[in-house]
């Protein structure tokens, strides 16, 4: 990735150009973090980078910014340029021409607003980022208030790089974002909130952030429900969240703020976070998950293993274990979790049936039996795999047989 990125920089170089890595991976670079996000900027034009470059895809060529495929990566190259003013909190009016450090004033914090020529192995400072990450400190660029008034999703990204890096916000902007907080909505769409969220649960301490996100007010600010809850009941109710399993779904993560919340409350939040199809199946699930295992033993033990075997054939099943596993004592956790694993292995083959939708009576064998097809045929064929599934049963003669003697026959 970084060859590609040179070759990039190295043809806009020979053609008479300026042209710097920029921004997160010259941040990632002097903190001695790996990284493949590599962003380039340039005092070529969008048309100038086009006809260098035999393929590009121009994603925001109204702003002067361009993709070059190099190598078959993808690496974003933007022009140079100060920006005329903002009218929605998210986008310039306009944009102009301008140099290196005209650039820099207006990106969003001092780590991330420093340029690097590869070629020449020299780093462009004009914002004091490389001071401020020897100094472990998140500070906007410049005046605070101008920077989120610019783009408002500018107080979340201060948070999530607070909490990723572990760095503390510089007390000015704090209060800036102290001030702005109550108007992040409706000026950035929920889309982009949302998207904030998952770029921050990628990294650890995503529980902190979330207690930042509330005692910066921009928690409340998404979703009012939580306006009175204090900080340290945040905390509380996120402290799990460092002990689930690390593929977990940022929206399993998130819904932790919420316990004991209905489904209909959590499909609206569905609604209002516009999340996808696979995010809303999941939360379905996640709710179905909570109600059975947060049943009380005696019930559970009462269940039929038709509805654990169900239970364990679904995708999302392990991780949902393993999510509410975290929030016991490592003790019970164990016991939770032997509990669970054992009885998964007992259903093995009844979980492979109808995980495959390969069931031990099937439409043949009941015709064979004398059962026309049709409505009751389906209600038969639901009624023998429970037979199969909680007998043990893998013959479809010995199910057929316990089956007739059952009053839906």
């Amino acid at each position: 990735m970084l060859q590609f990125a040179t070759s990039v920089v190295q043809r806009l170089v020979d053609a008479g150009f300026t042209a710097y890595f920029a921004g997160g991976w010259v941040r990632d670079f002097l903190m001695h973090h790996p990284s493949d996000d590599i962003d380039i900027a340039t005092n070529a034009t969008v048309e100038q980078v086009q006809a260098l470059f035999p393929k590009t895809v121009p994603v925001g060529a109204a702003f002067g910014i361009i993709l070059v495929i190099e190598g078959g990566h993808p690496f974003e190259v933007a022009t140079f340029r100060k920006d005329r003013g903002y009218a929605d909190g998210r986008r310039p009016t306009g944009i102009d021409p301008a140099g290196p450090e005209e650039d820099a004033k207006r990106r969003d914090f001092t780590i991330n607003g420093m340029f690097y020529d590869p070629l020449k192995k020299q780093l462009f400072d004009y914002v004091g980022g490389q001071q401020d990450i020897k100094n472990r400190l998140i500070r906007a660029i410049g005046n605070p208030h101008d920077r989120f008034l610019e783009d408002r999703l500018r107080m979340m990204r201060a948070v999530r790089y607070a909490t990723r890096f572990d760095f503390p916000i510089e007390s000015k902007t704090v209060q800036a974002i102290l001030d702005h907080a109550s108007t992040l909505l409706p000026s950035v769409a929920m889309e982009r909130v949302w998207q904030e969220f998952k770029k921050m649960a990628q990294f650890a301490h995503f529980n902190r952030g979330l207690v930042m996100l509330q005692e910066l007010q921009l928690l409340p600010a998404i979703f009012p429900e939580l306006k009175d809850l204090a900080p340290e009941e945040v905390q509380k109710r996120t402290e799990a969240i460092p002990h689930f399993p690390k593929h977990t779904p940022p929206i399993a993560e998130l819904l932790e703020l919420f316990p004991n919340t209905s489904l209909t409350c959590l499909l609206e939040l569905c609604e209002k976070l516009k999340l996808s199809r696979q995010e809303q199946d999941f939360i379905r699930f996640y709710h179905r998950a909570r109600e059975l295992l947060h049943m009380p033993a005696s019930w559970q033990n009462q269940l039929e293993l038709i509805e654990w075997a169900q239970f364990y054939a679904e995708p999302s099943a392990p991780i949902c274990i393993e999510i509410f596993a975290a929030h016991y004592p490592k003790e019970k956790k164990e016991h939770f979790l032997h509990e669970h694993s054992a009885r998964r292995e007992r259903l093995k083959k009844a979980i492979e049936r109808l995980q495959t939708n390969r069931p031990v009576v099937r439409a043949k064998h009941l015709i064979q039996a004398g059962i026309a097809p049709g409505k009751k045929m389906g209600v038969l064929l639901k009624e023998a795999e429970r037979i199969a599934v909680n007998a043990f049963l893998e013959n479809p003669d010995q199910v057929i047989e316990k089956l007739k003697l059952s009053s839906l026959w």
